[in-house]
């Protein structure tokens, strides 16, 4: 099929960006509805975003770029011309639905605007400017002149300056301060910045003692499951957050404790075992994924807690203009851990992840606006590392799930990922990161304990 007008190269997203025009996104939107109603035909799903397109060069003036809406028009028109009315009506409902949560995403940015972090991402995109780190051809360039190390050594200042800053503000708001919450969404480093951040506080005479969320969790025959029959730890409804309130009174009241055991191998909890208290010059620490989320900690009062906030905020593009998505970033780096802590193939990681990031912007994303102090845990460095550990596995995954309906977010994000990566120079040797390295928390070879 020709058209006399030039190929599109460029979509206007709603925000006003231009990104780069990929057929292939709309044959997966189309076959993404067409499985929800009982499809199985990935050809048919690109023939029908073929139609889509040749529709789209017949509308269009040469030259001209479509929106993001016309393209879903123009889906939506081709669907029921070519006799598909259910996986239409799927694809409307899904568009629809897309449209509520972004007005409501929109309502939120008001109130998260100082956190979430348009300051904070521009102060990231100006580091990395002046380190000639924020896109991959900068990276390769780096790693090509031999100035890996100094990158490593430069993003580690960075990092260790800005979990400093945030341990300051805890102890300015002693003695006031009771709780610490260090949240963050999946792999973005909680752990490692807990530690650095406790550090700090100890030298300041102050000691955080962890209360153990994980062995709130209830008894797994009665967690949600997602369509894929997997038990839901990623919501906070999981956790006896009632219990929790309970204890955390009881414990800033001076009071002992005997918090619950969970055994994740048999998926059973036991009432009354570890026993706990704190002491005059100890902080209690909550070290959770969902440590944001406010009936966590709603039976305590706000000046009374401090929550600092950590997330992969990287701005490192590709050469025409794609920007890697922070949640990708952290993807990757569980990937890996996975692999070595989970025994876990980094396919199946990849394949649970759309799991991990909705509840994600359900239970975490949210709550950002209330934050005390925000953390940047994305190192350039890691990208040639990650791709050393991962690349191999992306065609495989792309090859996998393109023809698996239920699949395609796993697809599109290791398709994303791998066009992202496929340019940039990759590194074997991490010798160059140093043993207390946040990185180290997910490729291994921490002086830390975790």
């Amino acid at each position: 099929m020709t058209t006399k007008n030039p190929p599109i190269t460029k979509v206007l997203k709603r925000d006003g960006n231009l990104v780069n025009y990929d057929r292939d996104r709309i044959a997966s939107a189309i076959f993404k509805a067409a499985a929800s109603v009982g499809g199985s035909d990935r050809e048919m799903a690109e023939f029908l975003a073929k139609q889509v397109e040749h529709a789209l060069f017949q509308t269009c003036a040469p030259g001209c770029t479509p929106s993001v809406e016309d393209i879903q028009d123009m889906v939506e028109a081709t669907l029921i011309k070519h006799g598909h009315v259910k996986t239409a009506r799927a694809y409307i409902i899904y568009r629809h639905e897309r449209a509520e949560a972004r007005a409501m995403r929109a309502t939120q940015r008001i109130e998260a605007t100082d956190n979430i972090p348009y300051k904070k991402i521009y102060e990231v995109l100006r580091w990395n400017m002046d380190h000639g780190c924020e896109t991959v051809s900068g990276i390769n360039k780096i790693i090509a002149g031999g100035k890996y190390p100094e990158l490593v050594q430069a993003c580690e200042k960075r990092y260790h300056d800005e979990v400093t800053a945030g341990a300051v503000k805890m102890i300015e708001r002693l003695p006031d301060v009771r709780i610490v919450i260090i949240a963050g969404p999946s792999s973005s480093g909680k752990t490692t910045t807990t530690i650095k951040a406790s550090e700090k506080l100890k030298e300041a005479g102050q000691e955080l003692v962890a209360i153990n969320v994980d062995h709130y969790f209830f008894d797994l025959e009665m967690h949600p499951k997602d369509e894929f029959g997997d038990y839901d730890y990623e919501t906070p409804q999981a956790l006896d957050l009632p219990l929790i309130n309970e204890h955390l009174v009881k414990l800033l009241n001076g009071e002992t404790i005997k918090t619950p055991d969970y055994d994740f191998k048999t998926g059973k909890r036991t009432l009354n075992v570890h026993e706990m208290s704190l002491k005059k010059n100890q902080i209690l620490l909550i070290d959770s994924l969902h440590g944001l989320y406010e009936d966590m900690t709603k039976s305590i009062p706000a000046k009374q807690k401090f929550r600092l906030y950590i997330e992969t905020l990287g701005q490192v593009r590709t050469d025409d203009g794609v920007f890697m998505r922070w949640a990708d970033n952290r993807m990757l780096r569980r990937m890996i851990r996975d692999s070595w802590h989970r025994n876990l193939q980094p396919l199946q990681t990849l394949a649970h992840w759309h799991y991990v990031r909705r509840s994600e912007l359900r239970n975490i994303i949210p709550f950002i606006g209330t934050v005390d102090y925000l953390v940047n845990s994305a190192m350039p460095f890691e990208l040639p590392i990650l791709k050393n550990r991962l690349f191999k596995f992306l065609p495989e995954a792309m090859k996998m799930y393109q023809d698996d309906g239920k699949r395609q977010d796993a697809y599109m994000r290791a398709k994303r990922v791998y066009e992202m990566l496929n340019p940039m120079t990759e590194m074997a040797d991490d010798s160059a990161i140093p043993p207390r390295s946040l990185i180290r928390e997910f490729i291994g070879g921490s002086e830390y304990k975790y």
